[in-house]
């Protein structure tokens, strides 16, 4: 089939009108700085620290973090060396306005279950909930108490992530979640003359309230931004 023929034969783009040209270039453009701009942000990021980084740290960091966090650790000299897994449970209010508390809900292993077996899963079934915890844990010191507004966002997206997997499964209005979470070293390897405590440690998080606002977000019902 031949592209459709403008004005003096014209083919393609130039086949269009003068203001649909217009705004196809704009729209390139604006791709174009967008996509420059995640880059330059990206690489500020992950790159030795100097006069860019240091001058705009706080702007780079607020762009990068959550969502498009990079970092090393598979690699040496700090690889991954634990097990994490997260559960969570909910306060729900049901039709007849009685409320009822869920039991544990594994998260992690809705996460396997996605994974296993699938030759290609995806970025969010790998990271998403694994990153969400780890974020939440190194910006909270003592008694889960908030690091700067690093924290205050830490504790928002991790709680955002449980309410969109609980919220419309439970039967009624979520109005509070909780978070548990369960660390295990990795054994050393039988070469290694390492001695490495395998048991599993516990952490429980406060209740954290669920707003009429997180709930129709955890429905579906309204934009997350």
């Amino acid at each position: 089939m031949e592209p459709p023929e403008g004005p003096g034969g014209a083919t393609g783009i130039f086949a269009l009108s003068r203001p649909s040209r217009i705004a196809v270039a704009l729209a390139l453009a604006a791709a174009v700085v967008a996509v420059a701009v995640h880059l330059l942000m990206v690489f500020l990021h992950v790159a030795p620290q100097n006069t860019l980084s240091k001058q705009h740290g706080d702007l780079v960091g607020d762009y990068v973090y959550p969502e498009f966090e990079q970092n090393w650790k598979l690699f040496a000299p700090n690889p991954l060396q634990q097990n994490i897994h997260v559960w969570a449970r909910a306060e729900v209010r049901k039709p007849d306005v009685t409320t009822q508390t869920t039991g544990w809900i594994d998260l992690t292993a809705m996460d396997i279950v996605a994974i296993r077996h699938n030759i290609a899963p995806s970025h969010t079934e790998q990271n998403e909930l694994r990153r969400a915890w780890t974020f939440y844990s190194t910006t909270h010191g003592d008694q889960n108490k908030p690091i700067g507004l690093r924290g205050d966002l830490s504790q928002e997206y991790l709680q955002r992530i449980v309410e969109r997997r609980l919220g419309p499964e439970l039967g009624g209005d979520v109005e509070r979640v909780q978070v548990r979470t369960g660390t295990t070293a990795v054994a050393a390897p039988v070469w290694s003359p390492e001695n490495i405590d395998t048991r599993t440690s516990y952490q429980v998080l406060p209740w954290w309230n669920v707003t009429s606002r997180d709930q129709a977000v955890a429905a579906g019902q309204e934009d997350a931004s």
